[in-house]
């Protein structure tokens, strides 16, 4: 039986979903035994007293959220395998559980893009590893696209100051951007700044800023008002092949350590970025329109009844702001819908599809694997929690 420490920050979303996958690898490999350290551990204990507890309890190995200072040699010195987070910057002693960083920042920045919109903006901190190449990778797509980033990269990275009922500095921030524009944030947290600044100063989402964050932590989307739009991460399989590798390094001395990625999966679109940026009246009637019916099967003449003009005209101006003809954004849109609820539901294929106003599920299979390369069984595979 092995005995493993996991000083981890089980309040977040992200470290749950670790926590999920590193005990399911355990119940098909173990039994485990685990000694769960909330994250204040790390201000509580120093690095000699949690290596005094590893010694005494015989711990096996440590999966951890470390800080990256000159203690960390003292922890390389036992030979005890050690798996950490990159919550602040890469280590290069031990194997880290990190992410696709930059990845996830292209990601954000291809879904606004798709959305027409032609201001961007990052609110993230340069001094954390995960928020700093976010930042970079939505800033090299936005200027491939022949756009600017305004960025807000506050020094610390918590402040009450930051948001909370009076004019602060990221209320000026926000308040200054070009608009309509479209701002990707670090994380969820940061996101849920955002939306709460923007209501203090009577700005409109998404009409005005539609806002982006990562992890997909549900409770933090849904407290927002409006909720908030996040990108997905594959936190639990990261978990598991996190507890794969520990048992590697304990039982393989020889055994070289390599870093977890834990993957960013989809964009799960909620009503802060419901919208498509654009000043054209005509066009923005039609994408509201599409936006709060997309499940109720309609199609180009239902969106041409809901204004005023030819459907040449329709078509040609549609194209111009969405970069996509009125048919196939109907389709993308409900594919998006579909593929969110693959992940957020237990329900079958087939009721999810008539849920999102599918009726063909071959067409649906087939337009599926064009957009995501994959089946719509292969994907929540892939990418469920």
């Amino acid at each position: 039986m092995y005995k493993i420490i996991l000083l981890i920050d089980f309040t977040e979303d992200y470290g749950k979903s670790l926590l999920k996958g590193v005990t399911r690898y355990s119940k098909e490999n173990g039994p485990w035994l685990f000694c769960r350290m909330p994250s204040h551990y790390r201000e509580d204990l120093s690095m000699d007293n949690l290596i005094k507890f590893a010694k005494e309890w015989k711990a096996d190995g440590i999966i951890a959220q470390l800080y990256n200072n000159a203690d960390i040699k003292k922890l390389v010195e036992t030979k005890i395998p050690v798996i950490v987070e990159d919550f602040k910057e890469h280590f290069e002693e031990f194997s880290n559980i990190s992410g696709n960083y930059f990845e996830t920042g292209e990601m954000g920045a291809k879904y606004f893009i798709n959305k027409g919109y032609k201001n961007f903006a990052f609110y993230g901190f340069d001094n954390i590893v995960w928020s700093r190449e976010r930042g970079e990778g939505f800033e090299d797509s936005v200027k491939k696209h022949g756009g600017k980033v305004h960025f807000f990269n506050p020094k610390k990275i918590s402040s009450r100051e930051i948001w909370y009922y009076k004019p602060s500095a990221l209320s000026k921030w926000l308040s200054n951007l070009p608009k309509p524009i479209a701002i990707m944030a670090c994380d969820d947290e940061r996101a849920q700044n955002i939306t709460d600044a923007c209501r203090i100063n009577k700005i409109k989402i998404p009409e005005e800023v539609a806002v982006l964050g990562v992890d997909n932590d549900e409770l933090t989307c849904n407290l927002s008002d409006p909720p908030l739009s996040s990108i997905g991460l594959g936190v639990e399989q990261g978990g598991y092949e996190a507890a794969k590798l520990m048992q590697l390094l304990i039982e393989n001395k020889d055994q070289k350590p390599y870093d977890i990625i834990v993957k960013s999966t989809t964009v799960f679109t909620r009503q802060s970025t419901d919208i498509c940026a654009t000043t054209d009246k005509q066009i923005a009637m039609a994408l509201n329109f599409i936006h709060q019916n997309v499940e109720n099967n309609i199609n180009v003449i239902d969106v041409l009844k809901k204004v005023s003009i030819s459907r040449r005209a329709l078509e040609k101006r549609f194209l111009e702001v969405t970069g996509s003809a009125v048919y196939k954004y109907i389709c993308h849109l409900r594919i998006e819908k579909f593929s969110d609820k693959l992940l957020e539901s237990e329900k079958s294929i087939n009721e999810i599809a008539i849920e999102v106003g599918f009726n063909d599920n071959k067409n649906l299979s087939r337009l599926f694997k064009q957009i995501n390369g994959c089946t719509p069984l292969q994907f929540r595979k892939t990418n469920a929690k």
